[in-house]
């Protein structure tokens, strides 16, 4: 349960093996625009939530999943009356949700990470974008020892510093050098435990910013090499910073439900890659909802075969 999007992942999967994607459902609530001046969840944004978990809850049953894994993160966790919410949830669906701290947010995506490139890669340095938060760590092992959450999400900072569609280059500039305020610190302290031997982007956003400048499209599969270099995102930002959120969402790889939130997510990319002196990101396919996934397998017993429905952010 995302700041933008409930996402239904069905998978089959087991202890020591690749989780095999099935089936994908989405529904795009905006969640994180449902919360008022006072940091409450509206009837209406918590009603929609209610509604989803139900429906989702029947198609992982229809689909014979074994165990259902449904977990909240920023939009749910930011707002006062959570306990509230996920009371709802629960009564109406049978459903108990883990809110997953910022922490654990970065944890699980450099898990994740870590599991696709494997241990020969070295130190990782992750980074992931989500609607409400930034997620960074860097580590050698599969526990970052560095994993830091800041409230520098797409969604967020769009409705906070760009309300004007197309954004003014005033805004777009008062932005970028708040951004590298805000990000001196927390590079600094990720550089302090060791120079990354990589870099790597996550989550939707990298991705799409990616197939903008050039990496190949998701039909291409996800083991072809994708990778976002610091010049042509700077390029990208100066272009997308001039164009409408319906021109946007025109251009290959930018969805219409992430149209309005590309040009802060391309700026808080360009403010993370700046502050951290990396001039090149890979961009892995695998990100939180995968490192929930490998997370609980790995409590499960040898052999044990399941197929996972996982709520999640997109």
């Amino acid at each position: 349960m995302g700041s933008n999007t409930v996402h239904l992942l069905v998978v089959d999967a087991h202890r020591g093996g690749h989780p095999t994607p099935m089936s994908s459902t989405k529904a795009v609530l905006r969640l994180a625009e449902e919360i008022d001046d006072a940091g409450r969840m509206r009837d209406s944004g918590a009603q929609a939530l209610v509604s989803t978990t139900e429906e989702f809850t029947r198609i992982a049953n229809s689909s014979g999943c074994e165990q259902i894994m449904a977990f909240a993160t920023s939009a749910v966790r930011d707002a006062t009356n959570c306990d509230d919410v996920l009371r709802s949830v629960k009564d109406a669906s049978g459903l108990e949700i883990e809110v997953l701290h910022g922490t654990d947010e970065a944890r699980l995506t450099s898990l994740a990470v870590r599991r696709w490139y494997g241990w020969s890669a070295g130190r990782i340095l992750a980074l992931d974008i989500g609607g409400g938060s930034l997620e960074m760590s860097n580590g050698v092992d599969e526990e970052p020892e560095v994993a830091l959450s800041l409230p520098l999400g797409a969604g967020r900072l769009t409705r906070e510093w760009l309300p004007d569609d197309p954004p003014s280059r005033r805004r777009v500039s008062m932005l970028r050098d708040w951004l590298d305020a805000e990000l001196k610190q927390p590079a600094r302290d990720l550089r302090a435990v060791g120079k990354a031997d990589l870099a790597v982007g996550s989550s939707k956003t990298f991705r799409s910013l990616a197939r903008l400048t050039g990496a190949a499209p998701s039909g291409a599969g996800p083991r072809v090499k994708r990778t976002l270099t610091v010049s042509g995102l700077r390029q990208l930002t100066a272009f997308i910073s001039r164009m409408t959120t319906a021109d946007r969402a025109e251009l290959e790889g930018v969805s219409a439900d992430r149209a309005p939130q590309i040009v802060a997510g391309a700026l808080v990319a360009e403010a993370a890659m700046r502050s951290l002196g990396v001039d090149t990101l890979d961009i892995c396919p695998w990100a939180l909802r995968e490192g929930v996934i490998l997370r609980r397998l790995d409590a499960e017993p040898a052999g044990t075969m399941t197929t996972n429905p996982i709520q999640t952010a997109d």
